[in-house]
């Protein structure tokens, strides 16, 4: 096979006219020409850190829909199936992504539980840490969850940086906010990445010492505007990310999207494609072809250098997506799951008064933190209930893994009116979250999820409509572009219930990430991720 066109070589910052020659998907022989091309050729894009969980498709179903935007690779953290089903989930999403065409690296993930505060389904002690590591589908240690640990020498911790370190892996961070010293410390045990940075100088700080940065702009979390700019000044160090991407996003791009935000802003051709297609191979040293001579045929052709509008993606020489449409189909998988929970009846969310204050979860649109506020609210029958006066709602978390009491706290700025939305996807541990007006409606809307082992829900009047997610209660093998219209309707849903969010299912989803500030709620009560902590519902 042939292809000829302006071929852009983003390692030596060149482009030249010129054909590529491919054989048994490896590209045999690059030939310089004189001809005037239409077209250009480039290494195809990489998200350096994204959770494919959280498009809620299995791995075939997310690389059906990301070769369409001229993703070919994804260094992929299996954090959140493996806080469901351990090595078992791990190996799933391995075994999964091997049926389509497209490359996923993915990576031991060593903050499973994420904390000793909440029930999740499996724990990866450092013995199983290091079967994966020795794995060669594993080309990295997962992001670094407990920046505390590592600063203060937890053996745990510290255990299993040494095994990638023996087995030659590096180390993906997760440090949001940390700096001076500790952040010396950190990184001094050889954590090379951090997809966390909020602002441009606690990014800098980080850069400036060696660290790798990765723009991040996905469903939740939103840093590109803060951080793009230092593309110019660290154009080796960047790369960009998604880290959670909801299916009715990934329909509409993924990394194609921040690389043309990033031209649009004048940031240099070069340095913008070095981040989105050739840093993540130097840094993971994967195994993706960068348009040169025995390289697999693994490239995307574009109608030109502004636009970056994907006509066709190749992955090791085969067609997998063309003129905006993809050519990976659709396939079933098995479902494998770990889901326990029993019926939940109103009575369960119930919430006796003390007369006085409590402390609130303040949500904060497009962030994954949160704030903490002191609300009021007025207590009836001796119970107190959620206030839509004051858009202070209750707000649950539901041990998935076994039949216990719920957890029950309040939370604002969801805005819902009336009824409720529930999600099993909640991280770290995903067990069930809920946030709603009405006890029932919560009850109504919880049970819809364990009705279906998994998934998403929205509950009012009488109406409860839900989107099953049957693999491990995260993900479906359905269709994507199927799944993402479901997902936009139950999103529409919430926001005719009131919701004021841009993204309520995402922000619900993180309620319970017990290693983000400030307050967050798991299932074993309200924990002050500051203090790290539990707290109490009331002031006394």
């Amino acid at each position: 096979m042939k292809i000829s066109a302006n071929i852009v070589d983003v390692l030596n910052s060149t482009i030249f006219p010129g054909t590529i020659e491919i054989k048994n998907g490896i590209i045999s022989r690059i030939a310089r020409d004189n001809g005037k091309y239409d077209t250009y050729i480039m290494p195809g894009f990489i998200d350096a850190h994204i959770h494919i969980e959280s498009s809620m498709l299995v791995p075939a179903g997310f690389a059906r829909l990301a070769v369409q935007h001229g993703t070919i690779a994804t260094v992929s953290d299996p954090h959140e199936i493996a806080n469901v089903l351990g090595i078992e989930g791990v190996h799933y999403m391995i075994e999964n992504g091997r049926t389509v065409p497209f490359k996923f690296f993915f990576g031991a993930s060593p903050c499973v539980p994420a904390t000793q505060f909440e029930t999740a389904g499996a724990a990866l002690q450092p013995n199983a840490v290091e079967i994966l590591l020795q794995k060669k589908e594993i080309r990295y240690l997962s992001e670094m969850m407990n920046f505390p640990g590592v600063i203060n020498d937890d053996p745990d911790v510290m255990a299993k940086i040494a095994l990638a370190k023996r087995y030659k892996k590096p180390v993906d961070g997760h440090a949001p906010g940390l700096r001076g010293k500790g952040l010396e410390k950190y990184i001094s045990a050889g954590i090379s990445t951090d997809h966390e940075s909020f602002a441009y100088d606690e990014a800098k700080e980080k850069l400036s010492l060696g660290m790798n940065i990765l723009v991040r702009e996905g469903s939740a979390a939103k840093n590109f505007d803060a951080l793009s700019p230092l593309i110019p000044q660290y154009p080796s160090q960047c790369m960009f990310c998604c880290d959670d991407l909801h299916p009715d996003d990934l329909v509409r791009g993924h990394i194609n999207l921040l690389v043309k935000r990033a031209l649009g802003m004048g940031i240099d051709t070069m340095m913008v494609l070095r981040c989105a297609c050739l840093n993540p191979v130097l840094h993971y040293g994967l195994d993706t072809g960068l348009l040169r001579i025995g390289d697999d045929a693994d490239f995307i052709e574009i109608d030109n250098l502004k636009d970056i509008n994907v006509l066709k993606t190749y992955i090791k020489g085969s067609l997998v997506a063309e003129k905006g449409g993809s050519l990976v189909p659709h396939s079933v998988s098995s479902h494998i799951n770990n889901f326990s929970a029993g019926m939940k009846s109103a009575e369960d969310f119930i919430v006796h008064s003390t007369g006085g204050r409590i402390n609130v979860i303040e949500a904060i649109n497009g962030q994954v933190i949160t704030g903490r506020i002191e609300g009021q609210l007025q207590p009836h029958n001796g119970v107190i209930m959620s206030d839509i006066g004051q858009d202070i709602l209750k707000l649950t978390v539901v041990n998935r893994y076994r039949d216990a009491p719920p957890a029950v706290a309040f939370v604002k700025n969801f805005g819902l009116k009336k009824g409720a939305i529930a999600s099993s996807i909640a991280h770290d541990s995903h067990n069930i979250v809920a946030v709603g007006v009405s006890d029932e409606d919560i009850c109504k809307a919880v049970n819809a999820v364990i009705i279906n082992k998994g998934g998403l829900s929205v509950a009012y009047d009488r109406i409860t409509e839900a989107l099953p997610l049957p693999v491990a209660g995260i993900m479906t093998d359905e269709d994507g572009f199927k799944v993402a219209g479901h997902y936009s309707r139950l999103s529409d849903l919430a926001v005719q219930l009131g919701s004021s969010l841009r993204a309520p299912f995402m922000t619900l989803s993180f309620m319970a990430l017990l290693v983000m500030p400030s307050l967050k709620l798991s299932d074993r009560g309200l924990f002050d991720s500051e203090a790290f902590k539990f707290t109490n519902l009331h002031k006394f």
